[in-house]
This record gives C-alpha cells, structure tokens and sequence, in this order.
C-alpha cells in the first residue's frame, strides 16, 4: 500500500520525465547539426593541376641564363665546332647570378647547361666538348654544380636547359645519339640537387659539325627522341620537376619569344600528337578550352635583343616601361614568366641589365604593396549552399587558398567588395581556385563612382591570375560580373591597387 501510494504521488514527475526526455529526443532528431547545414565543396571540373604544377604557378617570375662558348664568340647559334678554349670568363661569380636574381624578385634561374652547340657547362663524362677542356678554373670548375648550390644557399629554385639539338655530336640523327642525350640528362638530373624545371627547346635538326662531317642532318621531331620515354625518365629521376616543351606535359611555350602572353588563356591543352618542334600556332598562346591535360603556358624572352650576350647590345636594354608591359601581358595574364639575364664576358650579369631588374621590381613593389580591398565588406548574388565557408568573405582575407563559389547550376553571378570609401585605385588582380580546374570565361568589372556604376574592364579567362591595368579611377566599391563560366565559378582573391604616380613612364626606364 505504502509502495503504490509512493508510485502514484510521484507519477505526474515521471511522466513529466518522460516527455522532457521524449521531447529533447525529438528535437535532436528534428534539428540537424551545424556539420549537417555545411555544403559540399564544388566537384572538380576538367583537368586539374599537379601539386608540382600548382608550386610552379606561384613562382610566377624567374631567371633564364644564356652562357656557353656564343658569348664568347658573338654568335647566337653555335656550329659545334667551337674550342672549348675559347671559353674563358674572366670573373665568373654566380653568386652575383644569384644576388642579381634575388633584388630582382625572381624565384628561381634555369641555365642554359648544354645549348645548341653541344658546349656542356659541367664536366660530363660523356663527351670531351665540355668545361673541362677549358682554361676556366683549370678544367676542374663545374657551373653547373657552383650554381645549384648558389641558388640552394639563395633560397631559388634551380632548373636546366638541356638543348636536345647537339651540333658537335658525331651521332647527332642516329639512333645512338638517343643514349647519349639520355645518359646527360641522367647526370644533370642525379648529380646536382633538386631541379624544379627542365626545359627541352623545340629547335631540332640543321647543319652543324657534327664530329668533323660538316652536314646537314634532319630528324623526324616527332619520333626521333622518343618523348614519352625520355619524359618517364626525367620524371623517374626527379619525380617534382616540372618539363617544358611546346607539348609540355609540365608547361608549355606560349609561342612566341616577344614577352607576351594572351588575354584568352586557358592552362589546358589537348595533347594528343604534340611535341617539341611541332607547329601549333594560336593553340600555344590561347591554350584548348577543351584541353584533356593541365599544361599552363611560359612566356620566355630576353631582357637584350639577342639571348646570348652582346657588348653591342649594351645600350638596347629592355627599359623599366618594357619590362612593365611584359609583366602585365604575362603574369598578368596567366603565364609564367622566364626572363633571360644573359652573364656577359666576364662571367657576370652586366651593370646596366642589373640596375633595370633592380628598378622594375621596385616599381612591381609598391604597385602591389597595399591591397585596397583586404578584409572589406564583400558581398554575392549567389554562395554555395549559403555555407560561410564559400562566402564572398573568402576573397578579401588575403589567403589565397580560401575561395568563394556558388551552387551548381549557378554559372553567372556578381561578387561586390565594398570599400568604405571613395579612393583612387588602377590595378584589380583576381583569381580562381585552380585546384578544382579552370572555369570562367566571361567577365566585366565595374566600379562604383558618385553612387553609379561604370564599367572599367573586361575579359575572357581569368585562372590562376589576372591583372587588368584601368584608367585611374576614384569609386567605392568594385565589381565583378562573371558572365560565363563552364561550371559553378570559384574565385580566390578580388584584390585592388594604385599603382605608384609616374613610375613605369619612359623617363623610368632610363
């Protein structure tokens, strides 16, 4: 009796218990957590860059180095019948190579360690047309090595030039010479460090010396050196190198030796049927919209009218103003760039092409020192699942890995920063998150000036980076309209900028 009677007083509590507990129970059920609300990352589309391709984009600007018996002979393209005596830098430092590359913001030199020649710039045990027959440092120096170890000491990256073209070689257009070519690129790729680019010209076949025959010898470039193979090795020795060829397949050249670049870039190419020494017009330029393979494109050109030094070049330096307009038609546009520093008699990078560099990366400096948009207001016609995580934020909080992006089937949108006020700016720099593919291919900016909106700039591709120079404008907010992209748009980074008043003139190049 006492029991029940317990019971039953304390039954309206346990039935008020078990309804808390019902109730908790079901709003857990009803309510989802903050992971379940969290959207998924777009898909990737199309083909995508490697972890090494991707490190390669971020070196945007490096230094290409033309030294070998020509500078000493005048010549551009040597005949292969040069003496290696004639070899003799008289105060070769490629730690001033180095110094040089450095206060000229690059990060990374590629030499040119066998040219057309055959003149190999380390000792190879291959051949006797090489360094060690020279007087330099007695026949015991090795550039080649000094050089790697430079940059390793700099804080560079290191690459090599090795020209697949050899006029001095007896074997040159025979199958033999394929070993040969094969065992340096075994030496070059085993003995000095790690090699962040390897770069295979496309010129091939001609007259040449040829070990004394004095002929011409024409190879089919298409199967003479066995491309895939000699690639797999390359890769197989250096698995992070990244090769350049007109086919890639780690960069490609843009197709012209001029320093530009091209307003419509797509990094992908269809490869089939490439290689080095092919003809492929536009294609390089433009790249394939509909390319099976991630093959970005590399502006090389000289900072003189020739590659190989020229003591008569000396006062046709490329100027502050020229070095500017190849920035912006090549990094600016999406492209690498490789600028040539030819090291002149002496073994060293002349005066006056140092005092430029020094002088265009100033400027390059406080152009891009202060973004006018970081951590301003940003905002969207459209996010990704409404997720913060692919919120417009993401493209003003200076971390480039961070990005925005908008549902699926959303291929046109509007991203607005705000600035807080009016200012004079007339530089943007954009990007997409390439990691997931490249996707635009149409676009506008606008500003905001006296409460209306202008248009100020347009384009077709944007990709890794985009840097369109306006006209000073003074507004307080910017836009960007993507008007067509393949897929669901990402972008990175809307960055804004004034460049510094009157530099970059021609008075600025003197």
């Amino acid at each position: 009796m006492n029991l029940q009677c317990t019971i039953a007083g304390r039954l309206p509590a346990i039935l008020n218990q078990i309804a808390s507990n019902c109730l908790l129970t079901i709003a857990l059920i009803a309510t989802p957590s903050a992971s379940a609300f969290a959207a998924e990352p777009p898909a990737p589309f199309g083909p995508l860059p490697s972890k090494e391709q991707l490190k390669w984009h971020q070196l945007e600007y490096y230094g290409f180095l033309h030294f070998t018996v020509n500078t000493f002979t005048d010549r551009q393209w040597g005949a292969g019948d040069e003496s290696p005596a004639v070899f003799t830098p008289s105060e070769l430092d490629v730690s001033q190579w180095t110094r040089v590359a450095k206060s000229a913001g690059m990060k990374g030199l590629i030499l040119t360690t066998k040219h057309h020649d055959g003149f190999c710039l380390w000792p190879s045990k291959y051949t006797e047309h090489s360094i060690k027959h020279s007087p330099y440092r007695d026949g015991k120096g090795d550039i080649v090595r000094e050089l790697s170890k430079a940059c390793e000491e700099a804080g560079l990256k290191f690459g090599v030039y090795l020209s697949p073209w050899d006029r001095n070689h007896a074997d040159y257009g025979k199958p033999e010479y394929i070993d040969y070519y094969r065992n340096q690129l075994r030496e070059l790729l085993t003995n000095y460090g790690d090699i962040a680019e390897l770069w295979f010209d496309g010129a091939n076949g001609g007259s040449g010396y040829y070990g004394g025959a004095n002929e011409e010898r024409r190879i089919d470039r298409e199967s003479y050196y066995k491309w895939p193979e000699t690639n797999a090795l390359a890769l197989k020795l250096q698995p992070q190198v990244v090769i350049f060829s007109d086919a890639g397949p780690g960069c490609r050249w843009v197709g012209n030796e001029t320093g530009h670049g091209s307003s419509t870039n797509w990094a992908t190419m269809r490869l089939d049927g490439m290689y080095p020494g092919g003809t492929y017009g536009d294609r390089l330029t433009h790249g394939d919209r509909d390319g099976t393979h991630w093959v970005p494109s590399e502006v090389d050109v000289s900072i003189r009218p020739s590659w190989f030094y020229l003591k008569q070049e000396d006062d046709k330096v490329k100027t502050v103003e020229e070095l500017l307009e190849i920035y912006y038609s090549s990094i600016g546009q999406g492209s690498n760039l490789l600028l040539n520093i030819p090291p002149d008699r002496r073994g060293l990078i002349h005066e006056i092409d140092e005092q430029r560099l020094t002088k265009f990366h100033e400027v390059i400096q406080l152009t891009f020192d202060d973004d006018l948009a970081r951590d301003k207001r940003a905002t969207a016609s459209n996010t990704r699942g409404n997720d913060e995580a692919f919120g417009p934020q993401q493209i003003t909080d200076g971390d480039r890995e961070t990005y925005w992006a908008t549902d699926d089937e959303v291929t046109e949108a509007e991203l607005t920063v705000e600035l807080g006020k009016a200012i004079p700016f007339d530089r943007i720099r954009m990007q997409e998150f390439i990691s997931l593919g490249q996707r635009i291919e149409k676009f506008s900016i606008d500003v905001r000036v006296a409460g209306k909106w202008q248009e100020v700039g347009s384009g077709n591709t944007i990709g890794v980076r985009r840097i369109l120079r306006l006209p000073l404008v003074t507004g307080d907010a910017v836009r960007l309209r993507i008007e067509s992209s393949r897929a669901c748009p990402t972008i990175s980074t809307l960055e804004v900028y004034r460049s510094p008043p009157n530099l970059g003139t021609t008075d600025a190049g003197n």
